[in-house]
């Protein structure tokens, strides 16, 4: 026990729990002195719970901010730190990596493979070069022609989870109300309500071995639905990754998104309709260099506006999916091209009017402008984002994240709220083609 290695993984709650959870939990010659925290605001500081370190860590194992990652390397004399996060230029990998070395301390990756669990049920992963790409609409697409086959989908998601992680060791939403039951994040909802709208069950949580365990119980098939661009956490037999054009050169610049694209079975550029001829061609070039053998389907990001006389020849606030445009780094989403579609007269920019913790979002996110992305972490948050909202002279608020806002806040001008699914493009190969020799494959029921 005394020549156990030390280490230290760096982490933003979720694919480091994962990774722990599958390589060190109760891995004897492993002694993991802490985790450090990044990305999302306030995780760090909390504890990773006994009931889910394992039998060596009777206290837990403490989360500490990123920014302290050079003192606990030389403090604890780390043997190595595992990098264990994704949506990261890979110059900013490097820059991590030049931290801990240069703290003394060896710097390390943990290959997919050794993470990606095995399920007892047919797997489609679909995942991502980047967040923002349309993971949410392809597995939308994905779950309903897998119940059009009489088949019975249940939706694994990637984790988030920012409350009580050993409240949060599994959760099942079946509902609106098991929403409020696990009382999450605008985030978290984002990518929940629209699967729980169209009968697909949603598991998520931390122990992605026990989530596993429980979707199996009332699946016919488990359908991974990637979070960021990171890899899928079990084993696909049919592995989607959806590219961007609109963020062309990025596939092969991010990490671990240059992974799926390398990985990936097929590979659907989403957005071309309103992505350039040069954009689409490039994109191509740039797969058929380090994935040559990959089936590439081009489709097409359906955008439509419920009650567009609320955008056409109005001043209106434009509200984006959070994540997309934060770290995802997108400069617009839905509600932009709504408002262009639908003839808005002028995009009011919200920063005049930001209170509270959206002024921190906007420091730390200097690209974000003209449009107000849905934050709403903590309850304070999301009170600032009413206050925000309501502050904006505008006629009317586009919404173009994926959950009903007004059941959270109230909103004291007329809404516009986006859908966006994913759509076949004429002429090209369909990725209906592909789920179905999937289906017929992996899903031939006893």
């Amino acid at each position: 026990m005394t020549d156990r290695k030390k280490v230290l993984i760096i982490g933003a709650a979720g694919r480091d729990f994962h990774n722990f959870n599958c390589v060190f939990r109760d891995k004897e010659q492993f002694e993991v002195i802490c985790f450090t925290a990044q990305q999302i605001p306030k995780i760090e500081g909390r504890t990773y719970p006994p009931s889910l370190a394992g039998k060596l860590y009777p206290e837990g194992i403490p989360i500490f901010p990123e920014i302290k990652l050079e003192e606990l390397i030389k403090k604890h004399k780390i043997d190595t730190c595992y990098l264990s996060y994704s949506d990261l230029n890979h110059l900013d990998v490097m820059d991590l990596g030049s931290r801990v070395l240069s703290a003394g301390s060896n710097f390390e990756l943990i290959a997919p493979k050794d993470t990606m669990i095995k399920s007892k049920k047919p797997v489609v992963a679909v995942v991502a070069v980047r967040t923002g790409c349309g993971k949410s609409q392809t597995s939308r697409y994905v779950a309903k022609m897998l119940r059009e086959a009489g088949l019975t989908p249940v939706v694994i998601r990637h984790p988030m989870p920012y409350g009580d992680l050993e409240k949060q060791t599994w959760q099942r939403f079946g509902c609106y109300e098991d929403l409020e039951k696990h009382k999450v994040t605008i985030e978290e909802r984002e990518e929940y309500e629209m699967h729980i709208k169209f009968g697909t069950i949603v598991y998520a949580g931390v122990d992605y071995f026990q989530i596993l365990e429980q979707a199996e119980k009332e699946a016919d098939v488990i359908l991974w639905d990637g979070g960021n661009n990171d890899t899928p956490f079990y084993l696909p037999d049919l592995f989607i990754t959806i590219a961007d054009p609109l963020r062309v050169g990025h596939e092969l610049t991010y990490y671990p998104g240059a992974l799926n694209i390398r990985m990936a079975s097929v590979i659907v550029i989403n957005k071309a309709n309103t992505a350039t001829k040069e954009q689409l061609t490039q994109l191509k070039k740039n797969i058929a260099k380090v994935n040559p053998e990959a089936i590439v389907i081009v489709g097409a990001s359906k955008v439509v506006a419920k009650n567009p006389e609320n955008i056409k020849g109005k001043k209106v606030l434009l509200i984006e999916d959070g994540p997309t445009l934060t770290h995802g780094e997108m400069t617009f989403g839905a509600a932009k091209v709504a408002a262009d579609q639908e003839g808005a007269l002028e995009i009011i920019d919200p920063k005049p009017y930001l209170v509270g913790s959206l002024i921190d979002v906007f420091k730390k996110y200097s690209h974000v402008s003209g449009f107000l992305p849905a934050m709403g972490y903590w309850d304070e948050q999301i009170q600032d984002l009413e206050k925000t909202i309501n502050a904006v002279p505008c006629d009317s608020v586009v919404i173009g994240t994926p959950m009903d806002l007004t059941t959270l806040i109230n909103i004291e001008k007329p809404t516009s709220f986006v859908e966006y699914d994913l759509v076949d493009m004429d002429g090209e190969l369909s990725l209906s083609t592909y789920v179905t020799k999937f289906i017929k494959e992996f899903c031939k029921k006893n």
